[in-house]
C-alpha cells in the first residue's frame, strides 16, 4: 500500500469522524434550543396565571 493510499484512508477515516462529532453538536443545539423554548412557555403560563390569581 502506497502512501498516497494511506493518507487517503487515514484522511477519510478522520473527515468521517469529524463529520459526525459537528453532526451530534448541531443537534444537541436544536435540542437545547427546544428545551429552552419550552421552559419559558411553561415559565410564561405559570407567571401569568400566578399573576390572574393575585388580581382577583
Amino acid at each position: 500500500m502506497g502512501a498516497g493510499t494511506s493518507f487517503g484512508i487515514y484522511f477519510l477515516a478522520y473527515a468521517i469522524v469529524f463529520v459526525l462529532v459537528a453532526v451530534l453538536v448541531v443537534a444537541a443545539c436544536f435540542i437545547g434550543v427546544k428545551w429552552r423554548k419550552n421552559k419559558d412557555a411553561k415559565m410564561m403560563l405559570t407567571d401569568g396565571a400566578a399573576g390572574e390569581n393575585s388580581k382577583a
